[in-house]
């Protein structure tokens, strides 16, 4: 029987080429629904891994009580005052804190594409905030002095809005502040910001409350004491988090909104590539009946029939799903997009098409390849042999 299947499979496949233009259908029908799957999972997948390579779990970031966002917090002086005296905080050779007091604003700014105005992330940060994130790097300038209108941007930032090029002015407040340096920070999260002297921030801002404190821990294993110490304290309303549990959590919402729409899209055009596989398979089981009826004359079974049939099915949406997986790679994967991250600001990253995406574009493939050509493979397995032998 296998022997059968083979060699029924092996002649369909030789015939590929007189059907090619309907085979076509499957391939170009199955390619984009692979291509789409994979291109808006690898945007889950960017945005994970750029919301994941920001945090670290030896940093932990301290919120008001109640508030989900650093830009629904405030802390009062000496709340930060005594959050950075909790036991659990690591202390620089000098024996200070490594914390950063912060005050998060939202600015308004053109996007380069389109010139539409969207939001992005203007974050002040204390005088450890740069010891803080080792994984800042300056990459064109210098960073910005403290007591100076001085803006250091982040290289997504400045890729997607207008305007934020070195040497760039920029108006807050009616003043002028002056891009003096970019950073990277190998694709993650903290490129979407703006980064300035906290200080300096609240000053121009009339404003006297931070948003968050940030700090290096001494392990990751002090997050329980720091966590303990700061909510046990009868004098504090905080809330303390992980920085990596509080990253994804605000990315949470977004990437099942994407993942619905992925399945949601990619269902809906599943479905259109099925009816091009049965409409395709079903033309050929009819061009091959008398051929099918001959092969069954002579001692072929129905089930390497059933068998070849799905075989030929399933190896054009195969390769539709590689075409399909290899155009998401090569035209999505590093590309930049952005969306609207958890402080209602827009938070860039890039595709990543992984091989674990293309494998699942693959799977998506042959299912489709399977349901497509089962109904088509029944029939042919059911043709009366002797009435498609009378048409000799």
């Amino acid at each position: 029987m296998l022997k059968q299947a083979m060699a029924v499979t092996a002649l369909n496949l030789k015939t590929l080429p007189t059907r090619f233009w309907s085979s076509l259908v499957i391939v170009l029908g199955v390619a984009g629904v692979v291509g789409v799957v994979v291109s808006v999972l690898a945007m889950v997948t960017g945005l994970a891994t750029s919301m994941a390579h920001a945090g670290r779990t030896d940093r932990a970031i301290v919120l008001r009580g109640g508030s989900d966002t650093e830009v629904s917090s405030t802390l009062a002086r000496d709340t930060v005052v005594t959050i950075l005296d909790a036991p659990g905080i690591r202390h620089d050779t000098t024996g200070q804190a490594i914390g950063s007091a912060e005050t998060v604003m939202v600015l308004s700014r053109p996007m380069r594409n389109g010139g539409t105005d969207a939001n992005v992330t203007l974050r002040g940060i204390g005088p450890q905030g740069l010891a803080l994130r080792p994984e800042l790097r300056l990459v064109e300038g210098r960073w910005f002095q403290p007591g100076l209108r001085e803006l250091v941007v982040g290289q997504g930032a400045q890729q997607q809005f207008g305007g934020l090029d070195l040497g760039s002015h920029v108006a807050l407040r009616d003043t002028d502040w002056t891009v003096v340096g970019v950073f990277a920070s190998d694709g993650d999260a903290h490129e979407s910001e703006i980064l300035a002297d906290a200080e300096t921030v609240l000053g121009a801002y009339r404003r006297t409350l931070f948003q968050s404190v940030i700090v290096q821990l001494d392990s990751p294993a002090a997050f329980s004491v720091l966590k303990d110490a700061l909510t046990t304290n009868p004098q504090l309303s905080v809330e303390v988090h992980r920085e990596t549990v509080y990253l994804a959590k605000l990315s949470a919402n977004l990437t099942k909104i994407m993942k619905l729409i992925a399945n949601v899209v990619g269902s809906i055009m599943a479905v259109g590539a099925i009816f091009g596989a049965l409409n395709t398979m079903y033309s050929a089981v009819s061009a091959r009946t008398l051929e099918i009826a001959t092969l069954r004359a002579i001692g072929f079974g129905g089930l390497p029939i059933v068998a070849s049939v799905l075989a030929e099915a399933m190896i054009l949406s195969l390769a539709g799903g590689i075409v399909g997986a290899a155009f998401a790679w090569l035209f999505f994967n590093g590309h930049g997009v952005n969306a609207l991250g958890g402080n209602f600001t827009q938070l860039v990253f890039r595709l990543t098409v992984t091989p674990h995406l293309m494998s699942q574009g693959i799977v998506w493939s042959l299912m489709i390849g399977l349901i497509g050509g089962l109904l088509p493979a029944l029939r042919a397995a059911r043709l009366p042999i002797v009435e498609a032998l009378r048409t000799l």
